[in-house]
């Protein structure tokens, strides 16, 4: 009896704890507080709860204390990023994985395998009104100047790698980096699960905490970079859009955007072809479906996996701060790169455009366009700028795939 009591304390999650050590056991402790504390923000605070709640929760599933080869075990991070699992040292082994996986280590292969994001985009898309930026075609500029925190960020990793010991950034981790600048969680995913797998949980908890944040990072930006006449000017109403141009706009993006950045297309296919579902009025049964069963079902696997690959020996490190830091650089400066090409357009045109719906260039809809909705109605309440934020808000969503697309082409292949 006695045996068989120690047989089953040595089995728990308590003994597991100290397996490996006291610093091994302290490293776990961190995480499962980190998780509770995301937990935190997302059920009490409410930052952005549909994602940072089954992220924080994957995490804390991750982090549990297990004895190492227990079938308790739900998710194996090292089978999709070291080299020893891997087929050839570099393709994932999709039968040992099919064969001896957990539950999570099952749902990861829609993230490894680039499924869930799309299909997040195929949701967006049916969601989304693409009529203000047909009825105002310059916004795709402020769409695109507000991916200027991506490039920057990009550079700046690299610089950083390049000062501080410790800190390891090639140009394929550097571009993932980047990427958080979109302000586009599922962006960032599909690329990092390429090109730097071993940085997608930080990045990915960097990405959607900032996007939870944005009320609070962009309205000191947008008061610095706009004098207050800039943020009371009220812009004219937005000509109607016809259902023929709301129709034939997804198909056209589509082929262009095919044309010139292919690896771009499973993101902006998926969103157009969403898009063109709700737009075309035929399909109302697969709208209803992408807009809420199969958004709702992809957003708990994609969030639960992406939080689960958060384990103390790939999160707590150097590496980690240093995303944390860049990332917010990243949405400061897409922020301040729309805003700034807004402030040329309202010099442009002698005070018909207010800058300040330059900062929804960033790819987070609707919130990032309800933030400038928010700061231009408190400088003057007759000024509603929501549907004219929304035109660069969508077009974000598009410049961040593309971005996206840019750097995959670039350097999927080093």
């Amino acid at each position: 009896m006695v045996e068989i009591l120690a047989n089953f304390l040595q089995t728990t999650g308590f003994a597991a704890l100290f397996q490996n050590g006291g610093v091994e056991a302290v490293k776990i402790i961190i995480m499962l507080a980190i998780a509770c504390l995301l937990l935190y923000l997302a059920i009490v605070k409410k930052f952005e709860p549909l994602l940072l709640l089954p992220i924080a929760f994957g995490m804390l599933l991750s982090n549990l204390p297990m004895i190492s080869g227990s079938s308790a075990i739900m998710m194996h991070t090292e089978w999709f990023t070291d080299p020893q699992y891997m087929i050839g040292g570099k393709d994932i082994d999709v039968g040992m994985i099919c064969r001896k996986g957990g539950l999570l280590d099952l749902l990861y292969l829609g993230v490894k395998l680039g499924i869930y994001p799309p299909l997040i985009f195929l949701g967006i898309g049916c969601m989304t009104d693409f009529g203000p930026l047909i009825a105002n075609p310059k916004s795709i500029l402020l769409g695109a100047a507000a991916q200027f925190g991506v490039f920057f960020t990009f550079v700046g990793a690299l610089v950083l790698a390049a000062l501080i010991p410790g800190v390891e950034f090639g140009i394929k981790e550097a571009g993932s980096i980047g990427i958080i600048g979109g302000a586009d969680g599922p962006t960032a995913i599909y690329v990092t699960k390429t090109l730097a797998p071993a940085l997608l949980p930080a990045i990915a908890v960097a990405a959607y905490s900032y996007m939870a944040l944005i009320p609070v990072i962009q309205p000191p930006i947008m008061k610095l970079m706009t004098t207050k006449k800039m943020r009371m000017t009220v812009m004219e109403q937005l000509r109607p859009v016809s259902r023929t141009e709301k129709i034939l706009f997804p198909i056209v993006v589509t082929i262009i955007v095919a044309l010139i950045i292919p690896d771009a297309v499973s993101l902006v296919g998926c969103l157009m072809l969403g898009n063109l579902m709700k737009e075309s009025g035929v399909c109302d049964r697969l709208v209803k479906t992408a807009q809420n069963e199969l958004m709702n079902i992809i957003t708990i696997f994609l969030g639960v996996t992406v939080g689960a690959t958060a384990t103390a020996q790939s999160f707590l490190s150097l590496n980690t701060l240093s995303i944390i830091a860049l990332g917010l650089i990243a949405f400061a400066f897409s922020t301040a790169g729309g805003l700034l090409l807004g402030d040329l357009m309202y010099i442009l045109t002698k005070g018909k455009v207010n800058p300040l719906i330059g900062s929804a260039g960033v790819s987070a809809v609707p919130m990032a366009a309800r933030v400038s909705q928010m700061v231009g109605q408190k400088e003057n309440p007759s000024n509603f700028l929501l549907m004219h934020a929304m035109g660069p808000n969508v077009a974000g969503v598009i410049g961040s795939a593309v971005a996206a697309g840019v750097f995959l082409s670039m350097f999927s292949g080093i």
